[in-house]
């Protein structure tokens, strides 16, 4: 189905984040700007496919988006908001969102935050979609580091500023190094 490093046949892991140039990728279970063009760019790139969260990120985005399976990984069973999935593990969550790629016809997953999910998917996923914020704000989530031994930036432009965004942005692409390439 995919090309994914880590696991033939299963849909490819891509972890979609928004961060600072410091890391960041929230405070107070917010953006700490305010940038519509990559909310547009995000919709685009995660539309018809399963999405793997935690439950404080699908509470700062305040809904299950539409056209997606919202998989909430979290230890609560309760579900957050109608039509989401709860996972309790990330085993199940990943089960979970590949049965729904195939029902989909989706050939990738995304892993959508926050910091604790990033962290938890961070070894396993394939590709990396970064909008990078020029800002360095103060923050309590952020994203792991991204190591140019395991990551090969295959992309990297200058976003188009849309007149309603707080700063600048630029969007990259990072690939998994196959094992053989990694130093």
């Amino acid at each position: 189905m995919s090309d994914n490093v880590n696991c033939p046949g299963r849909p490819a892991l891509v972890a979609v984040v928004a961060m600072a140039e410091n890391g960041v990728i929230g405070r107070d279970g917010a953006m700490p700007w305010s940038v519509p063009s990559d909310l547009r760019r995000y919709r685009r790139l995660t539309m018809g496919k399963p999405m793997i969260m935690g439950r404080k990120t699908l509470e700062s985005i305040g809904r299950v988006l539409d056209g997606r399976d919202t998989i909430v990984l979290t230890r609560s069973p309760a579900v957050p908001f109608e039509g989401a999935i709860v996972a309790d593990s990330p085993e199940t969550a990943l089960a979970l969102a590949t049965e729904r790629a195939r029902t989909r016809g989706a050939d990738e997953i995304v892993i959508a935050g926050g910091g604790e999910i990033y962290r938890a998917f961070m070894d396993r996923i394939d590709r990396l979609l970064v909008t990078r914020i020029a800002a360095a704000p103060e923050g309590d989530a952020v994203f792991p580091p991204i190591d140019p031994a395991l990551w090969l930036p295959v992309l990297d432009e200058a976003a188009e500023r849309g007149e309603r965004d707080s700063a600048a942005s630029r969007f990259q692409i990072f690939e998994r190094r196959a094992t053989s390439e990694r130093t």
